[in-house]
């Protein structure tokens, strides 16, 4: 197996083994080392998932300190996440489609891990009643004065909302930094108004693009990125959940990202590829939109 070094590692005494968080199982397969992470394959139900990781409380800390603005973003956290709100508002309006495929009229939408509110301020101006809720007071501040959005601080099963109260729950690049997903979900399944159904955006680990890339792939994260689903383990955390997968596809998938970010992340695969392309840095913010089919969007209703 081969070995790479990691970033924003913390002390290895406050890491924990931990079983499958999708089956419980302590079983696997090692795909590659990091030191001290690990990314393995549950041998039961298939998830890829780190071990050890930080526990609950300080891996929620994470998001509260230079996760927004951080000095490594390849291996950790955004460069700048305010900065690029031009390029997350664009990105957002193009996935926007799949939420009116599956909705004929504006209703009321929680975002959960809303970050600065991007997505629900395009779905506001689509005519939705939105709310958020975001772990990171920070962001959260931002996008309750930037936007006028009603989000709550902290995490979804800290909430007081009523049973019912929602037609639409998404949760876009969240899944994978959850501990415990399938609590997550079943809340939101407790949430979801009689018609509602709820959206998932995340990484696909088994995508052609993944597989190619192997440990340099860019989503390999291990201080935030705890899980790494594809179609067959989010069909199966879904069901666990008690929801019923109605699509799941990476054609909405892409994303609109500066040539800065490009010539970052190109250093993960290799700092000369990086340095070949720094020329392109004279384009300074312009964007170009990027979809290596290696994320997908999946939408699901409460199963019957």
């Amino acid at each position: 197996m081969s070995t790479i070094p990691a970033v924003a590692a913390p002390d290895p005494a406050a890491m924990k083994e931990v079983a499958c968080g999708l089956c419980g199982g302590d079983r696997y397969q090692l795909q590659f080392a990091a030191p001290p992470y690990r990314v393995v394959r549950c041998e039961n139900c298939g998830l890829t998932y780190v071990t050890p990781r930080r526990e609950p409380g300080p891996l929620r800390e994470m998001y509260i300190t230079d996760y927004w603005k951080s000095t490594s973003a390849k291996d950790f956290g955004y460069t700048d996440y305010l900065k690029d709100e031009p390029l997350y508002l664009k990105t957002c309006r193009r996935r926007f489609p799949v939420v009116r495929r599956h909705f004929k009229h504006p209703g009321r939408v929680l975002d959960v891990g809303c970050a600065a509110g991007y997505f629900l301020s395009v779905a506001k101006a689509n005519g939705w009643n939105c709310t958020g809720v975001e772990v990171s007071p920070l962001v959260a501040k931002f996008a309750r004065e930037r936007y006028q959005l009603d989000v709550r601080e902290g995490a979804l099963t800290e909430q007081h909302f009523e049973p019912a109260s929602f037609d639409l729950i998404t949760l876009w690049d969240v899944v994978e930094h959850l501990p415990d997903p399938v609590a997550i979900l079943r809340e939101a399944r407790r949430l979801l108004a009689p018609g509602g159904k709820i959206l998932i955006e995340t990484q696909n680990v088994r995508s052609r693009f993944a597989r190619w890339m192997g440990p340099k792939w860019h989503h390999y994260k291990h201080a935030e990125h705890i899980y790494h689903f594809d179609p067959d383990t989010i069909q199966k955390l879904l069901a666990a959940a008690g929801f019923e997968r109605i699509e799941c596809g990476a054609a909405r998938g892409g994303k609109y990202v500066s040539f800065e970010f490009v010539i970052e992340r190109a250093a993960r695969v290799h700092p000369i590829i990086s340095k070949c392309l720094s020329p392109l840095r004279f384009l300074g913010r312009m964007s170009m939109y990027v979809n290596l089919f290696d994320e997908m969007i999946v939408v699901a209703r409460p199963a019957q």
